[in-house]
């Protein structure tokens, strides 16, 4: 058996101070928290990571999608790693787990045991324990297994993508229960691409779901026995004698309107709403695994709470749950990002340290890395953080990790809030929709400073409340690490409301303030415009020259150079074959990586503008095209030569998605 050499290394962190009204506070990065540790993996070794679990022992082992499990010892960083190959020649391998001394995997075609009969360090002993069924789609994605403290095994499968995303093989979309004879049970349907789910410390199953047909963001859905989570494609099964519920593709026609998902649920009762949503791009692009803190403090000041990661943007996320009325709600909030590719799994180490799995290819992320095994630690300092928000009858409470000073949390100008949602549709995505400010009546802090109540003028059941805590220091002068959470209102508590003070109430000033706080309101750019002309020019006659652009998976053009004369009659004809959104942006010369990052700050407005930002250095531009979507622009190419890029500047798209307009005489 081969054993490869490797080494590890860790990132550096940076804080720095400044003094305002008299006091120095303390402004500090993620980075001086947790510190992310790499694994360098051999060049020989393409670790392109579906699945992470940690041995008993103290190793790790990390599945691939290229088909091989590989075990690594010492990479906690105690010493030099070693990388051995423990099997290969499986099937795209997106789940690993390790249990009484036998690995199993989820391929994308079987669940399977894999044991080491002789002892040797590989694999000689290969039980499929279930077999799915496979169209041949290149979307039948399959994940798990995680297990249960009764020891059975749960799987998720993804729909296949023909149109909006039917489930061609049988379970597709599904959540199963697989006990280890074999024995098969589906729990619930309305899974698109659920790569990433946990079962927590009470027995509740959670997974993390990506923005797509019926899908306007991503979220985070508790699964019982029976819910429809949303997503048509896995309702082609219901019919099966197994099946626990009898919901089918028809009985969605009367709610595939674009009305909020909270209203479809009112018809149709066993569609399950999420637990908390992730704002598309303002949170996240691409949810995947969750982790649930059970470290008792081992990894900082959120025990009990969730991480989920997002593959896309190469980050992880925060979470806090609660149930209201039975059901579960509740917030997330950034924790951590700057990871060096693509996240797809997260697993606890024996040191109370992450270990977080990584790949990108064909799914672009900001991490540059085609694949990376990365390890986070925490520091042993307390970062100042919103720690959890609970939903009050007539608002919210906000903790917070360290106490504040009682003047600042009574500051009305220190907070904004706004709710908004999105639609529930076949088509991909949505844009947010019923954005509107709540405004803040009063401001009631805790004694020890580490609580503020805030009373708000009404709450909308079924939306997600943007809370925003700005220029807040703690008592010992340090500032907020991330200053917005986004809490899913699925139920209002019931109870008195709250008592308000005079000496608490926000003064008319203070609410005009909250409305100046709110980004700005700008006219959609996706109306007709200089820089989006749907017709062509009348005294053109015909164009100069005919553009077809079209799309192919990875997050690329299909054409990534082409070239016209100054002052060319231009003819652009973008054809969204994708099964993501995407649009074209001409920018100026050396401009994509600004106006990329422009698009990131849209924030709210981001979907309405078609996450085309307000930029001089934006010249011609599509809207955003919802997959097989197609649309003509017409302009006049620069006069001046030079190389000027096109890009997708819809955010996790643009570090990736582009292509260059060469202008020449």
């Amino acid at each position: 058996m081969r054993i490869i050499r490797s080494i590890s290394l860790a990132t550096v962190s940076l804080c720095f101070a400044f003094v305002s009204n008299g006091q120095t506070n303390v402004v500090q990065t993620e980075k001086d928290f947790y510190s992310l540790r790499t694994i360098v993996i051999p060049e020989e070794i393409k670790l392109e990571v579906g699945g992470v679990a940690v041995m008993p022992d103290g190793r790790i082992a990390a599945s691939t999608r290229r088909g091989e499990i590989w075990i690594i010892e010492n990479a906690y960083g105690n010493g030099q790693p070693y990388f051995s190959k423990f099997a290969s020649g499986l099937h795209e391998v997106l789940g690993l787990a390790y249990r009484d001394g036998a690995f199993y995997c989820t391929q994308r075609g079987e669940l399977t045991k894999i044991e080491d009969k002789d002892g040797d360090g590989k694999a000689d002993s290969f039980t499929p324990i279930s077999i799915f069924q496979l169209s041949g789609n290149y979307h039948e994605y399959a994940y798990g297994p995680v297990f249960d403290k009764n020891g059975d095994m749960y799987v998720t499968l993804n729909v296949a993508w023909v149109g909006f995303g039917d489930g061609l093989g049988k379970w597709h979309g599904w959540l199963l229960k697989i006990k280890p004879n074999g024995t098969t049970e589906p729990i619930a349907t309305g899974l698109r691409s659920p790569a990433g789910f946990n079962i927590n410390s009470s027995g509740d199953v959670f997974y993390a779901e990506n923005q797509g047909d019926w899908v306007g963001s991503g979220r985070v859905t508790h699964l019982e026995k029976g819910d429809f989570a949303g997503n048509a494609g896995g309702l082609n099964w219901t019919k099966e004698p197994e099946s626990p519920l009898k919901l089918t593709k028809d009985d969605l026609k009367v709610v595939d309107n674009g009305q909020p998902m909270h209203e479809a649920a009112k018809i149709i009762k066993e569609l399950k709403l999420p637990a908390v949503w992730f704002p598309h791009t303002l949170m996240g692009i691409s949810t995947s695994d969750i982790l649930e803190d059970e470290m008792a403090g081992a990894f900082g000041p959120f025990a009990g709470h969730y991480y989920v990661a997002d593959q896309g943007h190469s980050k992880i996320m925060r979470m806090t749950l609660e149930k209201v009325k039975g059901k579960y709600q509740g917030a997330c909030y950034p924790f951590y990002e700057g990871f060096a590719s693509g996240l797809l799994r997260l697993r606890w180490g024996l040191d109370g340290s992450m270990f977080a799995g990584m790949t990108s290819r064909g799914w672009s992320s900001t991490g540059k890395a085609d694949y990376a095994l990365q390890r986070l630690v925490w520091s042993g300092e307390t970062p100042f953080e919103m720690k959890d928000i609970h939903a009050l009858p007539d608002g919210f409470e906000i903790e917070f990790t360290l106490p504040v000073d009682a003047a600042k949390l009574k500051n009305a100008m220190n907070y904004s809030a706004n709710s908004f949602t999105y639609k529930y549709h076949h088509n991909y995505g949505s844009p947010i929709i019923q954005n509107q400010v709540r405004k803040i009546k009063g401001i009631i802090p805790s004694a020890d400073g580490k609580k503020v109540k805030l009373v708000m003028d009404s709450l909308i059941e079924g939306h997600i409340h943007e809370i925003k805590v700005q220029n807040l220091t703690s008592s010992n002068g340090k500032a907020l690490l991330h200053d917005v959470a986004y809490y899913t209102m699925n139920n209002i508590p019931e109870g008195a409301a709250t008592v308000v003070t005079e000496e608490q109430k926000v003064k008319m000033m203070d609410m005009k303030h909250d409305m100046k706080m709110m980004p700005e309101t700008k006219a959609p750019v996706n109306t007709v415009s200089a820089k989006r002309k749907l017709t062509m020019p009348g005294d053109w006659g015909q164009p100069d020259a005919v553009i077809k652009l079209g799309t192919k998976p990875g997050l690329k053009f299909d054409v990534a150079r082409f070239e016209v004369k100054v002052g060319a009659k231009v003819r652009l004809m973008f054809s969204n074959n994708d099964d993501m959104t995407h649009n074209v942006v001409v920018v100026a010369p050396g401009a994509a990586d600004e106006v990329g990052n422009l698009a990131l700050q849209l924030g709210l407005k981001g979907s309405e503008m078609s996450y085309v930002p307000n930029s001089p250095k934006v010249l011609f531009h599509t809207k955003l095209l919802a997959p097989d979507e197609i649309e003509s622009i017409y302009f006049s190419a620069p006069t001046t030569p030079g190389e000027y890029p096109f890009i997708c500047s819809y955010p996790g798209h643009a570090s990736v998605m582009r292509g260059i307009l060469k202008v020449v005489k």
